[in-house]
């Protein structure tokens, strides 16, 4: 009596499996493009808490190694990218400053994605949707690497902050205060 047949299931996956870890982002484009060096570093998404310090914890460095890109605007330059610690808030009148503008003010954040192509809790400076002038806190320049979304909830890039300053040709500065 011949054996019955061996029943093998396959599972296929289907673009709605698959993850952020089989995407590249356009972030992650733009820094191959460049040649520049960088490390990907995933970590499971809480959509109820999208913190930045949060997000440190789960990919394993202090919060002040780990940047947030805040979307700003000015009263005579417009829109700007403004990139600080976990750990920080942006000071407003530090960047109007570094700017030229009289005032600073974080956009809302029903603006974020139109302006930048980004959700909040993806937002980077690295391929947004046009290119704002970029201003990175002075503390990133006391590490060898800072991590800054790679442009995806889920996914950061590990870089050197030199690296990370050529590709978006950003200006460093003093532009984020102690939330103490």
């Amino acid at each position: 009596m011949p054996r019955p047949a061996k029943r093998i299931v396959v599972q296929i996956k289907t673009p709605l499996d698959w993850t952020h870890r089989q995407m590249k982002t356009n972030a992650v484009r733009l820094l191959d493009k460049l040649g520049i060096r960088y490390e990907l570093r995933d970590y499971e998404v809480d959509p109820d808490d999208l913190d930045a310090k949060t997000v440190a914890a789960k990919i394993g460095l202090p919060a002040e190694q780990v940047f947030k890109t805040l979307v700003a605007r000015g009263d005579r330059n417009g829109v700007c990218l403004a990139v600080v610690p976990a750990d920080a808030h942006l000071d407003e009148k530090a960047l109007a400053r570094l700017t030229g503008d009289r005032k600073v003010e974080l956009v809302p954040l029903k603006e974020v994605q139109p302006l930048t192509g980004y959700i909040r809790g993806g937002v980077t400076a690295l391929a947004a949707k046009r290119n704002f002038p970029v201003y990175l806190d002075e503390t990133a320049e006391l590490f060898d690497v800072i991590s800054v979304s790679a442009g995806i909830r889920g996914t950061q890039i590990l870089l050197a902050p030199k690296d990370y300053l050529a590709a978006v040709e950003g200006t460093v500065g003093a532009i984020a205060k102690s939330n103490v």
